[in-house]
C-alpha cells in the first residue's frame, strides 16, 4: 500500500527557512504530478505547490512565489519543499500529495488521490 511521510516540519522564526520532505513508500510515483498544499484549522486546504513528473514543470501559489520552491528526486520517490522568507502567514500544517493519474499535474486537490499526514510548520513573529 503506498503511503507518503512529510518530514521537516518545525518552529521558525519569521525570516528563517525549512526544508519539507516527503518520501513516498509502497510503489514508485515516478511518472505522476506531486504537489503540497497546507491547511490552517477551520480553512479549507489549499494549494502551495506542484511539480511535474519529469520535474521540468512546476507552479506556485501567489502567495509563495519567489520564496518557496519545490523539486523531487524520483531515485529517491521524494519531494520537497524549500521555503525560504518564512512568515508568519505561513504558519500551517502541510501536506505532500500525488496525483491519481500519471503524467498529470494539478493546482486541484480533487486530482491527488495519495495524501501524507502532514507536518506542522509555525513561525513566530
Amino acid at each position: 500500500q503506498a503511503q507518503l511521510v512529510e518530514s521537516g516540519g518545525g518552529l521558525v522564526q519569521a525570516g528563517g527557512s525549512l526544508r519539507l520532505s516527503c518520501a513516498a513508500s509502497g510503489r514508485a510515483f515516478n511518472n505522476n504530478g506531486m504537489a503540497w498544499f497546507r491547511q490552517v484549522p477551520g480553512q479549507e486546504r489549499k494549494f502551495v505547490a506542484s511539480i511535474s513528473w519529469d520535474g521540468t514543470s512546476t507552479s506556485y501559489a501567489d502567495s509563495v512565489k519567489g520564496r518557496f520552491t519545490i523539486s523531487r528526486d524520483n531515485a529517491k520517490n521524494t519531494v520537497y519543499l524549500q521555503m525560504t522568507t518564512l512568515k508568519a502567514e505561513d504558519t500551517a500544517v502541510y501536506y505532500c500529495a500525488v496525483t491519481t493519474l500519471p503524467f498529470t499535474t494539478s493546482m486541484r486537490r480533487s486530482n491527488y488521490g495519495y495524501w501524507g499526514q502532514g507536518t506542522q510548520v509555525t513561525v513566530s513573529s
